[in-house]
């Protein structure tokens, strides 16, 4: 039986999902600069800012996610993996919903995000896109960088203008 639980990224099954996570990010992109690397580490995804489940199926690690808080009402998604075994299941679209809801209830009007620009990273493009997501300027500090593509996806739409409309149509430019 599948179910979500708040974790502790230094718990062992926990630990080695995230290190097998880094280490598949680098085969994507090997040549990419340390700068333009932006998983978080295990000590990061400890930050107060940050909140880290999960995907268990009974006994099994088959996932993982994390949403770092940017502002009151902006969040990143960081750090989703499903376990290599479990792939071609639904399983991220799974983690997805679980992030878009745990926004939503945060009152998030924006849930951003930051992946890879190399071919590697293009089925993780795909699957935002097909979610919703759509091409924004970088955000929380990020800089404009050849190896990344921003993503985001209005959770809440009560109108306001948050200022993104006009980053969202240069970037997609």
């Amino acid at each position: 039986m599948l179910r979500f639980q708040q974790e502790d990224p230094a718990a062992p099954a926990m630990a080695a999902m995230i290190r097998a996570h880094r280490r598949g990010l680098k085969k994507l992109a090997p040549t990419s600069p340390p700068e333009s690397r932006h998983a978080l580490t295990l000590d990061e995804l400890k930050a107060p800012e940050v909140t880290l489940w999960g995907l268990w199926d009974d006994d099994d690690l088959v996932g993982c996610v994390a949403l770092k808080e940017v502002s009151h009402d902006h969040g990143e998604i960081k750090s989703m993996r499903t376990a290599p075994s479990h792939l071609r299941r639904g399983l991220a679209s799974l983690m997805l919903d679980k992030v878009i809801e745990e926004a939503r209830l945060r009152g998030y009007r924006r849930l951003s995000l930051e992946t890879g620009s190399q071919p590697g990273f293009a089925p993780a493009r795909q699957f935002y896109t097909r979610h919703g997501f759509t091409p924004c300027a970088p955000f929380a500090g990020y800089v404009e960088d050849p190896n990344s593509v921003y993503m985001t996806l209005a959770v809440i739409d009560d109108g306001r203008d948050d200022g993104l409309d006009g980053d969202l149509k240069e970037a997609s430019r």
